[in-house]
């Protein structure tokens, strides 16, 4: 068993490794239809609450399985750069986003500022959206970053060939950033939004 400490960096995140990516002009624009599906486009590019976005698709509930919270400190933890808008020390949560059922649809990393986490996640087996919308907390969703790319892990995890779709994007409260979150969907996700491309 390993020691423990007061900074604990045992555990990595799974980032694509890109074919393609894109920044927030491109976001803003959209992609060619040829590139990415207008389906995907809403789900990827669209600023709503992909946690409800999957349970309009999949008519189940979404639940969330926290794989990782690991405190971080000062580390950029190969982050987005965007991760120095959130204060430190920092804390790092990853979790899966999956169907009562068992399907996962999603992953999710996610790096907030780690004196503040408690204050927002009070029950961190609930998805961010439905944690901030017990607070009635205003919200905004800055996406700046689009991937399509490949993880071997996520391949193993979602049962999935790659390449998928991600991004990363951060939330906004009260005028100051709250959490940095980077999310890779599944590609099983065709089921209910056709090909991605």
């Amino acid at each position: 068993m390993k020691p423990q400490s007061s900074l604990i960096l045992e555990s990595t995140w799974h980032a694509l490794s890109p074919l393609w990516q894109g920044g927030a002009e491109v976001i803003q624009q959209g992609l060619p239809h040829n590139q990415l599906a207008p389906a995907w486009q809403i789900l990827l590019l669209g600023d709503g609450s992909p946690t409800r976005h999957l349970t309009l698709l999949t008519r189940e509930k979404i639940e969330v399985d926290v794989i990782d919270m690991s405190l971080i400190g000062m580390d950029n933890d190969k982050a987005p750069p965007l991760i120095e808008a959130v204060p430190s020390p920092r804390l790092r949560r990853q979790v899966w986003l999956r169907t009562a059922s068992g399907q996962r649809l999603a992953y999710a990393t996610s790096w907030w500022d780690g004196s503040q986490v408690d204050d927002y996640l009070q029950n961190r087996a609930l998805p961010i959206w439905d944690n901030l919308s017990h607070l009635h907390s205003e919200l905004y969703r800055d996406i700046q970053g689009v991937y399509f790319g490949h993880s071997e892990p996520l391949e193993e995890a979602f049962q999935e060939k790659g390449p998928f779709w991600g991004r990363h994007y951060l939330f906004w409260h009260s005028g100051q950033p709250l959490t940095l979150i980077y999310e890779v969907f599944s590609p099983y996700l065709r089921k209910y939004l056709g090909k991605s491309h």
